[in-house]
């Protein structure tokens, strides 16, 4: 066939649009604004978000928005305005709100729900939006700027990087939108990663941002911003016009803070106490440094993380023990386990981090066990230091802290974040499970300065061991207190009955220390909304490492205080019928590709940075099955088109997180990956064919078997692809007698004739005997749904909804 080229005349580009444009006649997305306005006064700042939504389409629209808000921020109000009326957010148990927003929805009415999926990850939805219609959703906060080396800090992001997604994917229905499937590890994976644009994608969201500096009394010396561009106005600072939703806007705001306790009338009070001048005592350590070199940490925060890394190394001593390890997918260690820091193995240290490249996937969990493993048997008189170099892009946040969080809190942890748009909130609880601190690296230009302050942080604390008296406070209302490290001042935040002072007490260079504070009473209903974000999050925190009980007491405090938080919503609801029986169509918004990332600048759909789904050309879609890692028919109908990436999620049948690796890997942009090789070892025979124990699968079982039994009707065709799941675990076990006859049995499912009551009987009376237990009764779901099938935990017990981890 001869190819005949095309003259450059008759294709000539679509003037502002890049590769992978969505273009309409009425616009292009559904979110046309974000506006953020910031009020700062001393270490706390007031912030109204606005998001501004359109619908560009001739039906009705549901319009889904994943966004960040600062890890630490409460937010405390929700409001929808359209059509010139103005519905203020109700906040309710999260069940409850979805239950009255899908009914708002099926009756017509306007409506939109806040969401918190993580710390600093929330989702938006606006129903029932008319064709043309504009829609604007306003979230007011307060956050507490940290305040470290004599300058605070104003970090607000801007976008939802993508996220590593460990597991094997589950059953059922999705919990989200999003374009990675939920997964054992991460159960509610498709509400964490929405679709992401190609580069050259014009910028489809006007953003604005400002913020207004009042010091408070104290002497403002400088105001930097050290990633965006912006213009000053008195003490106001703006963006430039034109900015793009791609980056963490950073403030840095240098005064000189104060001693202070604020009682804010109410009952409850912020304590800030500065550092004392003091040396703190040199301990030897033992001390394991953990390097991320996953995909998404290609490029500049490579480099960064190297050298970071590299210092680390160098404020190490002969008297201190240490140990490197590099991970992705694989763990890789530079000698093994703890070794003297003499100058030669420092030297050995950093040549292997010299050689360390990007690649894989951010498999964060094994990196942690081992680490707490070399650490466990430390002689007493050492301290046991951990300190991760990342840029923490994980969605299995929860089960991390859940398997590994216990062994963490016995030692420090320091977590250094490199990105321009790092995932704070999770290294940020890293660090305050072991009493460490959390640094954040978003620039080349920021390394120095952060090195040093790390330089100064990662040995022995000024003053550790620290408890307040001679004020009535009420017991577990404190938030933690951890340990004044230099140039960082002791933050804590709490409730209290009586009194106008409080002395801090603690251990410094092997003595008793104390500084005795006073009272000041301040009329700012923020340190209030403060306190609750934080006691609440260090309760979802013990919720997520197994303290299930606390449930009620979280959607409590969150109802009383009325802060959102995971197990809470807040929902709006016009009370007018504007449409018919819910929207006709559904979009979730693209985000752009975090600023920094090596991404190509044309590439065909299908491998792209990590875990990403991209937004490309529209496309005419015909309605299709979809694979289990593949895209929603929304994506489709969108011409969100992609599969995986350098670090995306697996599909079909990747490995369980820190458990034995299952046929098939991880899916690497939409093509099986091979697993990692291992080493011969207790699950497989060097050489030969890959044996297990039963128990290693009985998780699966037990998951197969709610399944059957929440079947409405024994179906032939699912006892059929039962058959062959069953067959491949069995293979996995290098053969089992009882898997296998089933699995022959399941086989006649497609047969003519075949007796589905009795397959369907003869499966799970196998199972039961198997897994050694009857299939509980499922937990409710959302709104009294009963959750998908798949999500049962490794225990066998059914899953709640798909926010109550674990």
């Amino acid at each position: 066939m001869r190819i005949t080229s095309l003259e450059p005349a008759r294709c000539l580009p679509v003037p502002d649009a890049g590769f992978g444009a969505l273009l309409t006649e009425r616009g292009n997305l559904p979110l046309e604004s974000v506006d953020v306005t910031a009020g700062i006064s001393g270490l706390i700042a007031g912030v109204e978000v606005t998001q501004g939504f359109r619908n560009p389409f001739d039906v009705t629209l549901e319009a889904t928005y994943v966004f960040p808000l600062p890890d630490r921020a409460a937010v405390t109000g929700f409001r929808m305005e359209a059509d010139d009326r103005v519905i203020e957010g109700v906040l309710k148990e999260r069940a409850e709100a979805r239950a009255d927003y899908d009914r708002a929805l099926r009756e017509g009415k306007r409506a939109a729900i806040a969401e918190e999926d993580r710390p600093d990850v929330f989702t938006i939805r606006v129903g029932n939006i008319l064709p043309g219609e504009r829609v604007s959703v306003r979230l007011t906060m307060s956050q507490p700027l940290p305040y470290e080396d004599g300058a605070a800090t104003f970090r607000f992001p801007l976008v939802v990087a993508p996220r590593y997604i460990p597991g094997s994917p589950i059953d059922g229905p999705p919990a989200g939108d999003g374009t990675a499937p939920d997964t054992d590890a991460v159960p509610d994976a498709s509400r964490i990663s929405p679709p992401v644009l190609l580069p050259g994608f014009p910028s489809p969201v006007r953003l604005s941002l400002s913020a207004t500096v009042d010091a408070a009394g104290l002497e403002l010396r400088e105001l930097a911003s050290s990633l965006h561009v912006v213009e000053e106005e008195g003490h106001t600072v703006r963006l430039r016009p034109g900015e793009r939703l791609d980056r963490d806007f950073v403030l840095r705001l240098s005064f000189d803070a104060s001693t202070a306790l604020q009682l804010d009338g109410r009952g409850t009070f912020a304590l800030t106490v500065l550092p004392p001048p003091l040396q703190a005592a040199r301990t030897p350590r033992d001390l394991v440094l953990l390097l991320d070199r996953s995909g998404s940490m290609g490029g500049w925060k490579m480099v960064c993380a190297r050298r970071a890394a590299a210092r680390i190394v160098d404020t190490l001593t002969p008297q201190d023990r240490f140990a490197v390890l590099t991970f992705d997918s694989v763990v890789e260690q530079a000698f093994e386990g703890l070794v003297e820091a003499s100058d030669r193995n420092r030297y050995r240290a950093v040549e292997h981090l010299a050689r360390v490249d990007a690649r894989g996937g951010t498999e964060l969990l094994e990196p942690l066990r081992q680490a707490t493993a070399l650490l466990g048997g430390a002689e007493s008189g050492r301290e046991r230091v951990v300190v991760l170099v990342t840029d923490g892009q994980v969605g299995n946040e929860d089960q991390i802290l859940e398997q590994a969080g216990g062994a963490l809190s016995a030692m420090r942890v320091h977590t250094v974040g490199i990105d321009r748009a790092v995932n704070a909130g999770f290294l940020g609880r890293l660090a305050g499970l072991g009493a460490g601190r959390c640094e954040l690296v978003e620039s080349e230009d920021r390394l120095d300065a952060a090195m040093d302050a790390i330089h100064r942080r990662i040995g022995a604390p000024l003053v550790t061991d620290l408890s307040l008296k001679d004020l009535d406070v009420e017991p577990g209302t404190v938030t933690h207190l951890g340990s004044i490290f230099p140039g960082v001042p002791l933050r804590a935040y709490g409730r209290h009955r009586e009194g106008t002072s409080v002395t801090v007490q603690g251990t410094a260079a092997g003595a008793p220390w104390e500084e005795r504070v006073p009272g000041v009473t301040v009329d700012n209903p923020a340190i209030r909304a403060v306190w609750a974000r934080a006691h609440l999050r260090e309760l979802e925190d013990r919720y997520a490492m197994g303290e299930h009980d606390l449930e009620p007491r979280i959607v409590r405090t969150s109802l009383e205080y009325g802060v959102l938080c995971r197990f809470t919503a807040y929902v709006a609801v016009d009370t007018r019928q504007v449409a018919g029986e819910g929207p006709e169509h559904r979009v979730i918004q693209p985000v752009e590709p975090p600023s920094g990332w090596e991404l190509p600048s044309a590439a065909p759909a299908g491998v792209f940075g990590a875990g990403m789904t991209l937004a490309a050309a529209p496309v005419a879609a015909p309605r299709m099955r979809m694979p289990s890692a593949g895209l929603s028919q929304a994506d489709l109908d969108q011409g969100f088109v992609g599969g995986g990436g350098a670090e995306s999620g697996p599909a079909a049948a990747g490995p369980v997180l820190g458990g034995p690796a299952v046929p098939g890997g991880p899916v690497y942009g939409g093509a099986p990956m091979p697993a990692p090789s291992a080493p011969a070892g207790p699950w497989r025979k060097s050489g030969g064919r890959p044996t297990h124990r039963l128990e290693s699968v009985r998780p699966q079982l037990s998951a197969e078997l709610d399944r059957l039994n929440a079947l409405p009707a024994p179906d032939l065709l699912y006892l059929a692809d039962l058959g062959t799941r069953l067959a491949a675990l069995a293979a996995f076990l290098g053969g089992n007698e009882d898997l296998e006859g089933l699995a022959r049995e399941l086989e006649g499912a497609e047969r003519p004739g075949a007796d589905a009551r009795a397959l369907h009987d003869r499966a799970v009376e196998v199972l039961t005997a198997l897994t050694g237990s009857a299939s509980p009764s499922p937990d409710p779901g959302p709104g009294g749904a009963s959750p998908s099938p798949g999500s049962a935990p490794q225990d066998g017990r059914r899953r709640g909804p798909f926010w109550k981890r674990g």
